[in-house]
């Protein structure tokens, strides 16, 4: 029983330090995306473009979730 405790609590502190990694990524990623994005609008201003930026927050979230698509 002291076993199974001591592994359940091992796994919860690597779950919460994978979701804090994960958050930091998230975090560079929305930084890169924007980045990216006012990259992009300069360019587009400079042509006279259409600003076609695709979305990845869409998605992401639309291959997290397939059931949503249906």
């Amino acid at each position: 029983m002291l076993l199974a405790t001591l592994h359940n609590c091992h796994i919860i502190k690597e779950n919460e330090r994978l979701r804090k990694k994960a958050q930091v990524l998230n975090q560079e990623n929305q930084a890169l995306l924007s980045e990216l994005k006012q990259k992009l609008s300069k360019g587009n201003a400079k042509t006279n473009a259409p600003n076609n930026i695709l979305d990845l927050n869409l998605s992401s979230s639309s291959s997290q979730n397939p059931s949503a698509t249906k």
